[in-house]
């Protein structure tokens, strides 16, 4: 058991033993920071220039967060449990992929008013949000009031939490690939598709 502990600490903090250095690598601080940028493009956003230098904060957290996520691909020869620890945590960091990719090509596109932009920036901050708390709940595993818990516990737990994430980052797939299409349709009325499929990417390369 406390090998596996050891583990998961590995996994979530990079060998993190202070709370400071908890801070600097924990992935619920790179997902609520990405978070809070989103919802202030909600509530500041009144124009496209607002929205675009709001979300310029958003693309360097998110920079941040890609350096930690980047070297937690490389993490391998982890015990079974530990490694669907490493996946949720790198799916959490896919959905602020998805976001943040696809939104800063959403801001350029001519298919969206300021208005809808706003409310498609706050589905994507609730999105966030959820998978930023169910990341938060991984703690309980490592956190010494939760050694009380016995390995079947523990295992329930994790597996419940990868299986709402990975229905979470699917449906912020989901959502990206309507609210395209919804400018891929407005781009067919005006004969103009191609430029929609230039923004997002040819039938090979786009994910929706």
């Amino acid at each position: 058991m406390k090998k596996f502990i050891y583990m998961m600490v590995f996994v979530i903090g990079f060998h993190s033993t202070t709370q400071a250095q908890w801070v600097v690598t924990d992935p619920t601080n790179l997902a609520q920071g990405i978070t809070n940028t989103a919802q202030q493009i909600v509530h500041t956003s009144t124009t496209a220039t607002n929205m675009i230098n709001n979300f310029k904060e958003t693309v360097k957290i998110y920079e941040q967060g890609k350096k930690y996520y980047d070297k937690l691909k490389r993490v391998n020869n982890l015990v079974k449990d530990a490694r669907k620890v490493q996946q949720v945590v790198l799916m959490v960091g896919e959905v602020s992929d998805i976001y943040v990719n696809n939104f800063q090509k959403m801001i350029t596109d001519e298919n969206y008013a300021p208005q809808e932009l706003t409310a498609i920036a706050f589905g994507y901050s609730k999105l966030l949000e959820e998978s930023g708390g169910l990341v938060k709940e991984l703690k309980k595993i490592i956190n010494p009031s939760s050694l009380s818990m016995n390995d079947k516990e523990r295992m329930d737990l994790i597996d419940r939490i990868y299986k709402e994430v990975k229905a979470n980052r699917d449906l912020v797939n989901y959502y990206t690939r309507k609210n395209i299409g919804v400018s891929y349709l407005r781009a067919k009325e005006k004969g103009n598709t191609k430029r929609v499929l230039a923004l997002y990417g040819t039938a090979n390369e786009r994910n929706w």
